[in-house]
């Protein structure tokens, strides 16, 4: 079979076309009410949303194989409801601006700041997408290939579930520590507070982050059954550097990495992949 028998191209022009503009209008309304209240780190809330309206979006204008489309569609806003939840609840604990948007756009002016914000995080989205997309489009081959299918459907569960798990033991260990610190005169707290080390952050300082990856290298590899879909390999890369490098595990390096007790951890934990025993 030829490579580029099973995608129908006109088919992923409308897809492609269509997540643009509900990408667009998503960004274009957050930039909107982001002017109104001062709060550029809404950003941060449209981004899930985003990539399910993507999935969404290529579900139902796309012409390919109809189990993948909606199955990718389906995960993909699971996996996008609760990091919103998430999102929702931190703009509800505070009416300040996160501090690394403060700092990122600081001298800027309004249509700078909304293009570097919300423009560059549309073209992520579209970016990152980009499997979700030719998958729309693509009809799945016969063949042992199209087993990726459920193969990358079962990595992208792994990873919403190892991030979902990263984040509730999070949670719970900021729940202690502001606990243990109300029952104190002041801001000391144990020292088993001082880091969170235990559960999968015992075994990676940033597993929430790598579970995110790996739901986008499913994603990526459930694509990948169709031959079309295997070029959108840079997809998942991007994801996984604006995790590490652009938004994510590289920011909290730098600021917590002053602290004794985080130097420390530094010194005893993986970077970033899930590993007992030290692994940068």
């Amino acid at each position: 079979m030829a490579i580029t028998e099973s995608l129908d191209r006109r088919n992923l022009r409308r897809v492609t076309g269509a997540s643009a503009v509900v990408v667009g209008l998503l960004q274009a309304g957050t930039a909107a009410l982001a002017v109104r209240t001062g709060r550029r780190d809404y950003a941060d809330g449209v981004w899930g949303p985003g990539l399910a309206a993507v999935a969404l979006t290529g579900a139902a204008v796309g012409t390919g194989d109809p189990w993948r489309r909606w199955v990718l569609a389906g995960v993909t806003t699971a996996w996008a409801a609760r990091l919103e939840k998430l999102m929702l609840e931190r703009f509800a604990g505070t009416d300040e601006e996160d501090e690394r948007y403060t700092e990122f756009l600081d001298g800027d002016s309004t249509p700078l700041a909304l293009a570097k914000v919300f423009g560059t995080q549309a073209l992520a989205q579209l970016l990152v997408s980009a499997p979700l997309q030719v998958a729309a489009a693509s009809s799945l081959p016969r063949g042992p290939r199209r087993w990726l299918f459920p193969a990358g459907v079962a990595v992208m569960i792994a990873g919403a579930v190892t991030e979902a798990v990263a984040d509730r033991q999070k949670a719970a260990f900021m729940a202690e520590k502001s606990q243990a610190k109300e029952r104190g005169a002041d801001d000391d707290v144990p020292d088993e507070l001082e880091v969170l080390d235990s559960g999968l952050w015992g075994l990676s300082r940033h597993p929430n982050y790598f579970g995110d990856s790996v739901v986008w290298d499913g994603a990526w590899l459930a694509a990948a059954a169709s031959a079309p879909a295997a070029w959108t390999f840079p997809a998942p890369v991007a994801m996984s550097y604006f995790l590490v490098y652009a938004t994510g595990a590289k920011r909290t390096e730098d600021k917590m990495g002053d602290r004794p007790a985080y130097q420390d951890y530094q010194r005893r934990v993986s970077f970033f992949v899930p590993w007992p025993g030290k692994r940068s």
